[in-house]
C-alpha cells in the first residue's frame, strides 16, 4: 500500500517528509517523492527504487525558505514504476499525492484532454491535479471542493498550490491522519507522526478540508465539524502494527479494505472491467493451465472450480515445481496463468518461461509490479494487496481468489457485483467472533493432528486452512475433500484427531454433513464452521446466511486464518516469522 506524509508550520519540513516516508517503508513501495513549497516555488523531487535514491537527490537540491510539503511512497497500480508515474504529480502551479484508485479517471482524463489539457503520466492520480487547476479561478478552496465532487473511487489526497499557504486534504476509503504538535502533520498511518505530534484526528470517509500553520479546517461532506483528537501510540513498532500483536493479525483485519482496492474500478454494476486486458486476448483459448506454488496453488484450485463452472473453460492447476520437470502438453489454444505474491517465485517463473517458449499466451496474477514474472508475462493483473509482512500469506491469498473470481466473471460475461461486495463485507473481523476463536484455540493444542475437510471450492480452502496452521503452529494438519474420508484417512479418527469442517449451505450440504457424522461417530473432535447449527459436533462457529458460496468462502477463510494464528500464539510461536520459511521463495 502506498504511503502519504505532509507537514506545515515547522522549521524544516523536508526532514519530516523524509523521516516520515522511512517510517512507511514497511508498507511496500517502488518509488517515492516529495513536493515542497520554497520561496513561492513548488520543488518536486522523485526517484524510483529505495528511499536512499530519493534522499541522495534531495541532498543536491538547494532550499532557501521551505514552508510546507507533501510526500509519497508509491506501490504501482496504474502505470509502471517510473519517475514520471511516481508521486507527487504536478500541474502548472500545484502538486498532489494520492493513495487509492480513482475509478472514473479515464472519463475525467478524456474530458480534460478535449479541453486542451495534456497529461504526462499513465496514472489515475494525475487527473486530480489537472482537474483542480481546470476549476481554479482564484479560489483554491472552491476548486478543491469541485474536484472532490467529480472523483469516484477511493482516495486519500494531499494537495498544495502556489496560490495558497495551505495543504488541502480529503479522505474516502483510504486511511489518512491529521495531527498536531509543533506544527500540523499528515500521514497515512501512525508511525511517521510519533515523535513529531502528540494528538491526532483519524479522518473518517468523506471528511476533507485544509490546514494552514495554525489551524485545521475540517468538513464532513458539506458540514463544518471540529477535529476529534486522540493520543498517539508511544511505540513506532506498535504503530506500524496498528496496535495488533503481530503483522499477521493486522493483515487479517485489513483484508476487507485490501479487497476493496483489488476490486476498485474492476467490479462495476455493469460487470467486470480490467484495464489491463482486452477480450481479444482470449480469442482462440479453449484451455487454461494455472501454475503456482503453496498458497497461490490453493488459490488456483479455487479458480479451477470457478472458471470451469462459470466460464466453461477446461482448467488444470499445476504445482510449478512438478510442472517444470514434466513434459506437459502445451498447445497454443491454452492460456497459461501464473500466480505469485512476490513475482519472483523461482519454480513458477520457470514454468512461465517454458510456456512462453511453447508459444502460449501468458497471464500473471501478481502483487509486485516490475517483478520478474510481471516482466515475463504477456499480460498482468496486479493484486493490489500491498506489502505482506507475515510470512504465512493471508491478504495475498484473499486477493488472488478475488481476482480469479472476477476473471471467471469477466470470461463468462457474468455480473456478480452484489455478491462480490457482500464477500468483501464479510471479511471484516467481528471482534466477538475473534474472542470466541481465542477461547476455542486452547482446546486444539495437544492432539495428534488436524483434518480440514470441505467440498467443491471449500476443498482448496481446507488445504489452505491446514497449510496456515502447520506453517505457524508446527502442528501436523492436512486438507481433504470431505468425501475422501472413508477412503483411508478416517482410520486416524479418534478423540485426539481434530477436524475443522467447512460446511457450506449452498454446495453439497447434506453430503458434507454426512461426512462430518462419520467422523463424529468415530469420536473425532470436530469444529464445524457453517451458517447452519450442527448440534452433534463438539464446537461450532456460525457464519452469516447467504445464498452465494463465495460469500461463505471468504467468511470461512477469515475464521481459519484466525484459528491458525490463535493456536500458534498459544503455542508461544512468532507467527510473523515461522521457522524454516521465507516470504519469497527464489530458489528451488
Amino acid at each position: 500500500m502506498c504511503g502519504i506524509v505532509g507537514c506545515i508550520g515547522i522549521e524544516n519540513p523536508v526532514d519530516y517528509l523524509i523521516d516520515g516516508l522511512k517510517e512507511l517503508e514497511y508498507r511496500g513501495y517502488d518509488s517515492a517523492g516529495i513536493a515542497v513549497k520554497d520561496n513561492n516555488e513548488i520543488k518536486v523531487i522523485k526517484a524510483v527504487g529505495k528511499l536512499k535514491n530519493l534522499e541522495d537527490k534531495v541532498k543536491n537540491v538547494k532550499f532557501y525558505n521551505p514552508e510546507f510539503g507533501i510526500g509519497h511512497t508509491r506501490w504501482a497500480t496504474h502505470g509502471k514504476p517510473t519517475e514520471i508515474n511516481a508521486h507527487p504529480h504536478v500541474g502548472k502551479f500545484s502538486a498532489v499525492v494520492h493513495n487509492g484508485i480513482i475509478e472514473n479517471y479515464q472519463e475525467i482524463k478524456k474530458f480534460l484532454q478535449k479541453e486542451g489539457i495534456d497529461f504526462i503520466s499513465q496514472t489515475d492520480t494525475e487527473v486530480i491535479v489537472r482537474l483542480f487547476e481546470y476549476f481554479y479561478n482564484g479560489d483554491s478552496f472552491e476548486a478543491f471542493k469541485k474536484t472532490l465532487e467529480k472523483l469516484e473511487g477511493a482516495y486519500a489526497v494531499l494537495l498544495i498550490t502556489n496560490s495558497d499557504n495551505k495543504i488541502f486534504f480529503a479522505k474516502k476509503g483510504s486511511p489518512l491522519i491529521v495531527a498536531k504538535g509543533e506544527g500540523i502533520y499528515f500521514a497515512s498511518s501512525d508511525a511517521p507522526l510519533i515523535g513529531y505530534a502528540n494528538r491526532a484526528h483519524y479522518l473518517e470517509d468523506e471528511e476533507w478540508g485544509y490546514v494552514n500553520e495554525n489551524e485545521i479546517i475540517l468538513f464532513r461532506k458539506n458540514e463544518k465539524i471540529s477535529p476529534y483528537f486522540k493520543e498517539l501510540p508511544a511505540s513506532k513498532e506498535s504503530a506500524k502494527k496498528g496496535g495488533f500483536r503481530f503483522y499477521m493479525e493486522k493483515e487479517i483485519y485489513e483484508q476487507s479494505d485490501i479487497l476493496k482496492e483489488t476490486t476498485l474500478g474492476r467490479n462495476t454494476p455493469n460487470g467486470i472491467k480490467f484495464d489491463e486486458l482486452d477480450r481479444s486476448f482470449f480469442d482462440g483459448i479453449s484451455n487454461i493451465i494455472i501454475s503456482a506454488c503453496g498458497t497461490s496453488y490453493h488459490a488456483g484450485l479455487v479458480g479451477k472450480y470457478l472458471l470451469e463452472r462459470d466460464a466453461k473453460i477446461r482448467t488444470n492447476v499445476e504445482v510449478a515445481s512438478e510442472l517444470r520437470y514434466r513434459a506437459p502438453l502445451l498447445t497454443k489454444d491454452t492460456l497459461f496463468i501464473v500466480i505469485s505474491q512476490s513475482g519472483e517465485t523461482a519454480d513458477t517463473l520457470e514454468t512461465l518461461k517454458m510456456a512462453k517458449k511453447a508459444g502460449l499466451k501468458t497471464l500473471a496474477l501478481c502483487n509486485v509490479d516490475n517483478s520478474s514474472i510481471v516482466r515475463e508475462a504477456d499480460k498482468t493483473i496486479l493484486l493490489r494487496a500491498g506489502i505482506e509482512k507475515g510470512v504465512a500469506s493471508t491478504k495475498a491469498f484473499a486477493t488472488q481468489v478475488m481476482t480469479l473470481w472476477m476473471l471467471s466473471n469477466y470470461l463468462a460475461q457474468k455480473n456478480e457485483y452484489d455478491a462480490i461486495n457482500e464477500a468483501i463485507e464479510v471479511t471484516k473481523v467481528d471482534i466477538s467472533l475473534h474472542e470466541k476463536i481465542k477461547r476455542l484455540s486452547k482446546r486444539y493444542l495437544h492432539g495428534h493432528g488436524f483434518f480440514y475437510i470441505g467440498r467443491d471450492i471449500f476443498f482448496p480452502l481446507a488445504l489452505e486452512g491446514a497449510l496456515k496452521l502447520k506453517e505457524i503452529s508446527y502442528i501436523h494438519a492436512e486438507g481433504y475433500p470431505a468425501g475422501e474420508m472413508k477412503h483411508g484417512p478416517i482410520a486416524l479418527a479418534d478423540e485426539d484427531l481434530y477436524v475443522v469442517a467447512l460446511l457450506s449451505k449452498n454446495i453439497l450440504y447434506e453430503k458434507t454433513k454426512s461426512n462430518i457424522e462419520e467422523l463424529v461417530a468415530r469420536d473425532a473432535t470436530v469444529l464445524t464452521i457453517s451458517s447452519e447449527y450442527i448440534e452433534m459436533t463438539d464446537d461450532f462457529v456460525k457464519i452469516n446466511k447467504t445464498n452465494h458460496p463465495m460469500v461463505e468462502f471468504f467468511e470461512m477463510m477469515v475464521i481459519t486464518q484466525l484459528l491458525a494464528m490463535e493456536v500458534a500464539i498459544r503455542m508461544g510461536n512468532d507467527v510473523d516469522m515461522p521457522r524454516n520459511l521465507a516470504k519469497s521463495v527464489t530458489v528451488e
